[in-house]
This record gives C-alpha cells, sequence and structure tokens, in this order.
C-alpha cells in the first residue's frame, strides 16, 4: 500500500476550485493545497485551474477541472458519521444550500451533484442491534426519513 493513503479525484466541469474552498469551509481540519494550472500546452486555458489539492475533515481530495464528460452520481458517495442531531443538522443544511438536493434515508445531494450521507453514529447501533425486532423497527423509520431525526429513530427503536 502507498505510503501516502489514499485520495479522492472529484470531476468537475469548471468549479473545481469552488467546490474545493465550498467543502474546506463546511468541514473542521481542512485546507487548501496546491492549485495547477492548465499551460500553454492545454487542453485547458492558460492559466486556468487544472487541480486543487484540497483536505476536509483529514480527508485528501483533489478538484479536477475535467469537463463535462462526466458526471457524479449515487453510486459514489460520501458517508458523515455525526455524533447527534447538532451535527447531522448542520452538514445536511451546510451540504444542500446553494442548490444542493435532500434524497431518502439521509442522503443528498450537494450543489456540485456530490452525494452525502448525513449518518447519526447511534443508527449504525439501532439497525445493527442482535434483537431483529429493534433493528427492523429503526430501519423501517429510518426508509420514512429524508434527513434523519435521532429523535424518532430512537423512539421507534424503543418500540414507542
Amino acid at each position: 500500500m502507498a505510503s501516502e493513503g489514499l485520495t479522492t479525484c472529484l470531476w468537475f466541469d469548471g468549479q473545481a476550485e469552488e467546490a474545493a474552498h465550498h467543502y474546506v469551509s463546511i468541514f473542521k481540519n481542512s485546507s487548501i493545497g496546491r492549485i495547477a494550472r492548465y499551460t500553454e500546452a492545454g487542453p485547458g486555458a492558460a492559466g486556468s485551474v487544472i487541480t486543487v489539492d484540497f483536505v476536509a475533515n483529514g480527508h485528501k481530495f483533489v478538484a479536477l477541472n475535467g469537463g463535462p464528460q462526466f458526471t457524479f452520481n449515487e453510486a459514489i458517495s460520501f458517508q458523515i458519521h455525526c455524533d447527534d442531531q447538532e451535527e447531522a443538522d448542520y452538514y445536511w443544511t451546510r451540504l444542500i444550500e446553494g442548490g444542493g438536493e435532500p434524497g431518502p434515508c439521509g442522503w443528498l445531494k450537494d450543489k456540485y451533484g456530490v452525494s452525502w450521507q448525513v449518518v447519526p453514529k447511534a443508527l449504525i447501533e439501532m439497525i445493527g442491534d442482535p434483537d431483529p425486532e429493534k433493528a427492523a423497527r429503526t430501519t423501517r423509520a429510518m426508509l420514512s426519513m429524508s434527513k434523519l431525526d435521532i429523535a424518532a429513530l430512537e423512539k421507534a427503536y424503543a418500540g414507542d
């Protein structure tokens, strides 16, 4: 395994620098790194951004202005494990703002089309409970939600 770990490359159509700054503004332990620009050799306009290295919540990314050939879809998503409802609400709100779209079961797409899962840590515990009834009640409650509501999930888990 490479000693540098893994870096996720996100393909944008001209919004790489904007997106990198957006993500860095949302997550703690984040920073912008090297910004590479096209030269006169192309294929983009000389001086325009080709890549932006950034870290979001300690995870390494490179944002690439690759063009319109490829777009994001739900086959790849990023999970954000949240300690409480306040944290879940924060990420949900920040990632949806500016044109994002809510999805089912804690999923959303941000304004760039990147898919995210805002997941309360408590949900993982509840749906993984060895008691199949508790897990099933929690799962049914989750399936009825867009943004996840921890109190409602806990209520379902308890059988209330």
